[in-house]
Parts: structure tokens; sequence; C-alpha cells
């Protein structure tokens, strides 16, 4: 027979006061609940562990005293094990485990996290870059407290803050042809050999972006890193279509690659963090306050390649 913790706090607090009487009126309840508890505790241990006195209210026998230590023991862990959780769920401390679908996360994340945590080392980061499905697995399995992903293609049980509309611009060399006007088409970049970022979702995403082109390119390369399709674009292996730019323009081949909005109606794709909108723990709502605090500030827009008469 399993004893609830109710049970337990009502026997050991008619043992500490050694009145049923008493401890009902502490506990703000029926004396007859009280006694019903100690009933349950007895039958649990099947063991005589009160006696009743008329007269002198209750006494604890020897096993009844052994149990009540236990139980007060047990009654002390559980109080400070709910102490613990509580302050983990409100102090900026602890593990924050990031898994993020965002090939220029680098540019943004440590700014976002240098402006939202505390300077006292207690909080210790995990950073994770994984493809938008695995981050999503991750957050419903618990393997990440917050995502970094596109939404657009989120399944049903993720909830999320939206940060930012990426629209898709083409990224050239700096020499290029096509470098040297405002904006570009997608019949202008159908003519060029094209890299192809290859990670799950993104690939799907561009290949549709091509497929309405009546001229099908040609995929010069996949790429399945931003940076690796950057420093190819920048060596002159082709051009490429990418939704979200890093601050500055050098590869890790130290070439230089421009973007160019793409004038065509195209379909965009949305950042948003990810997180447990129920109960989140502090540490992760600063976090994400912080996030949507970044992107809706208009400073950070550079991350996208609009045209200018697009930006707010």
């Amino acid at each position: 027979m399993s004893l609830s913790l109710k049970a337990m706090t009502y026997f050991t607090t008619a043992l500490r006061y050694g009145n049923i009487a008493k401890a009902a009126a502490d506990l703000n309840i029926a004396a007859s609940a009280v006694s019903s508890a100690i009933d349950q505790v007895e039958a649990a241990f099947d063991l005589t562990l009160v006696t009743r006195q008329r007269s002198r209210g209750i006494q604890a026998t020897a096993s009844g005293r052994t149990v009540a230590q236990k139980i007060e023991r047990l009654l002390e862990d559980y109080r400070a094990v709910m102490v613990q959780g509580d302050d983990l769920k409100h102090a900026v401390q602890g593990t924050l485990r990031i898994g993020y679908y965002a090939p220029i996360a680098p540019a943004f994340l440590p700014e976002i996290l240098t402006a939202c945590l505390p300077e006292d080392g207690h909080v210790q980061l995990h950073l994770d870059e994984c493809d938008n499905d695995s981050a999503q697995q991750g957050l419903l399995d618990g393997t990440y407290d917050a995502i970094l992903f596109v939404c657009d293609a989120a399944r049903p049980a993720i909830a999320y803050d939206p940060l930012i509309t990426a629209p898709a611009y083409c990224v050239l060399p700096k020499g290029h042809v096509l470098a040297q006007q405002d904006t570009v088409t997608m019949a202008q970049i159908a003519q060029h050999p094209l890299v192809v970022l290859n990670r799950p979702m993104a690939s799907g995403y561009y290949h549709g972006l091509l497929e309405r082109q009546p001229t099908a390119p040609t995929i010069a390369a996949y790429a399945n890193s931003t940076e690796m399709l950057r420093s190819l674009v920048g060596r002159g292996h082709g051009v490429a279509i990418l939704n979200m730019q890093p601050r500055i323009g050098s590869t890790y081949g130290a070439d230089e690659v421009v973007g160019r909005p793409i004038a065509d109606a195209l379909p965009p794709l949305t950042l948003a963090v990810g997180y447990e909108k129920d109960r989140p723990r502090r540490l992760v709502q600063v976090f994400v306050d912080a996030c949507v605090a970044y992107f809706a500030n208009p400073a950070n827009a550079d991350c996208t390649c609009v045209f200018a008469g697009e930006q707010e």
C-alpha cells in the first residue's frame, strides 16, 4: 500500500503535537482526516504506531517513533527538492542547451547570449548546430531547452515565437557580372552554375525555387554548410541562393562575396525560437526574450538581404 505525502504530513504532525485535535487545528483540517491518516500509515506498515488515549491524546510506540523519524527525513528531502526546483525555475543560472538550424547563428547568437546572461559564470552553455528536423526532435525529447529553427516546417507540437522573416537572396562573387546590379532575377540566376545548400529542408526549398524556372540551371556543387557554399561561390564555382547573410563579405578563403536581393516574388523563410511555453525555466525565458528583442531592433536587419524600399 502506498502512502501519500498528505497522509505522512498529517501523521508526523499528529505525533509532534501528541494530540489529534491540535494537529487538525494547525493543519486547518478536520480531526477525522488526521485520524484517518494515522490509520493509513499503520495499515501501510501493518504495525501499531500510535497509542490513542482518550484523556491524554496520542503517543507513539517505539515502532511509531522510528517510522516517524524516517518519514520526517523523507518529507524534508521532498521539501528541499521542491525548493531547489523553484530556484531552478526562477534563477538565471544552470545549463542552457540550444540547438540551432540557423546557418549564420555565429553572427548573432554570441551577441544575444552576451546581452542576456549574467557575468558571474553561473550559466553553462551547450550549443549544437543541427538540421531543422533534429532541432525540433531535440526540443520535444528534452535534449534542448530552446531551438532556433525555420518555423515554416514546424511540427504541430512545437511552440515558438517568430523572430525574423528572411527573403531569398543571391550570393555572388564580388566581381560577378550580376553583382553590378542592385537586384537580380531568378531567370538571370538560372543562366549561371549554381552551388546549392544541401541540408534537410533547405535543399527542398531551394530546388522548389529553381523548378519554377523554364530553364533548369546547372548544379555545379552541393555543400552542406553555409560557409563552404560561400567559399565555393567566392572562388568562382557558381552562384547561390540563401536567406540569411553574415555581416562580413569575406569567406574562409579570403575571397569576397556579395548578396543581391531577388526581384521575383518568392516565398521567404521565417527564423523562430522554439521552447516549452507552458512552464519555461527563468533562464530559458530570458534567452527567448533576448532573441525577440535582438531581431526587433532595426539595426540587426542586416542579417537579411532585402530591397531598400522593403525595409521598415
